[in-house]
């Protein structure tokens, strides 16, 4: 008997065979519409592909918050401009003023040896040995005190009978320190764009108000080149409303109304343009202002008192 021999190769124990997943495989040659919009959308370059609408939707909403934000920004740089112009000028001056007063004994322009309290009190005349007291509701009201001329709508002419009334110099002889103003010797001005982006220029001077007066008795300052806007927020800012007739700041001739009853207006707003006639006494119609104004037009300006306490 023969005795088989083993087969060289081949296996002598069977092992299980793990079946492979069905793949087809394409010939040569040929590939399928599938994978071939596969493989050209994973390799289109990112520039072709274009933006999805919620893409588009996210650049909308960033575009309008941008140009929100710099049409808010306008109003809020120029709050802070009128913010600024109240601290660092109109407050500065009422404390230079002050100073003035506890540093010499005697408001802007008085007489030391003899003072009558009240702002160039060097040239009052009271026409009768009363010098200030009394009834002084019939009085003349003295010069304002100013640095050159005065402004360009004050009611008020200024003193120039001698040469120690100038306001600068008065403040510079007491050693007070003014603010900086518009520049070197022009401290009393300050300079600023109205809403039509046009330059306008503040100046302040000082008087005395006889009692009864329209604007209100006593030491003043007057603050001349207010736009509509400037002085209703600065109206706010210093009495907490804005009013024209009353307050320690408000404006120049209008008459303090009835005890009790509701305040006026100021007289003009930003739509009217600038003129160089007086708006004292509150009515616009009669100082030849109308709502004419246009965007490149110089706003029209006020004048406002604003109350020392001293």
């Amino acid at each position: 008997m023969f005795q088989s021999t083993p087969m060289i190769g081949r296996q002598q124990h069977s092992e299980e065979v793990t079946p492979l997943p069905n793949v087809i495989i394409p010939l040569k040659g040929e590939v399928s519409s599938r994978s071939q919009f596969s493989m050209n959308a994973s390799h289109r370059p990112l520039a072709a592909r274009g933006f999805t609408l919620i893409e588009m939707a996210v650049v909308l909403v960033v575009i309008g918050l941008i140009l929100g934000a710099v049409s808010i920004g306008k109003d809020v740089q120029r709050n802070a401009e009128y913010a600024r112009i109240k601290q660092k000028f109109i407050d500065q001056w009422a404390v230079a003023y002050n100073v003035y007063v506890q540093r010499t004994g005697y408001p802007l322009g008085d007489l030391q040896q003899e003072p009558r309290y009240m702002v160039n009190g060097r040239n009052y005349t009271s026409g009768s040995d009363v010098i200030s007291g009394g009834d002084m509701s019939s009085a003349v009201e003295p010069a304002a005190i100013c640095h050159g001329t005065a402004g360009p709508k004050m009611t008020r002419s200024v003193e120039n009978s001698e040469g120690n009334d100038d306001l600068r110099d008065l403040m510079q002889k007491a050693g007070v320190r003014m603010p900086p103003g518009r520049a070197e010797g022009r401290e009393d001005r300050y300079v600023y764009l109205d809403t039509n982006g046009n330059p306008q220029e503040i100046q302040v001077c000082f008087q005395w108000n006889k009692p009864g007066a329209a604007d209100g008795a006593g030491n003043v300052m007057v603050i001349d080149g207010l736009t509509p806007d400037l002085a209703r927020s600065l109206d706010q800012m210093i009495d907490g409303k804005p009013d024209a007739q009353e307050g320690i700041f408000r404006q120049e001739g209008i008459a303090n109304g009835n005890a009790n009853q509701a305040g006026v207006e100021w007289s003009v707003s930003n739509i009217h343009a600038y003129k160089t006639a007086s708006l004292s006494g509150g009515d616009s119609s009669s100082s030849g202002e109308g709502d004419d104004a246009h965007d490149e037009d110089q706003v029209q300006t006020v004048v406002a008192i604003y109350k020392m306490n001293q």
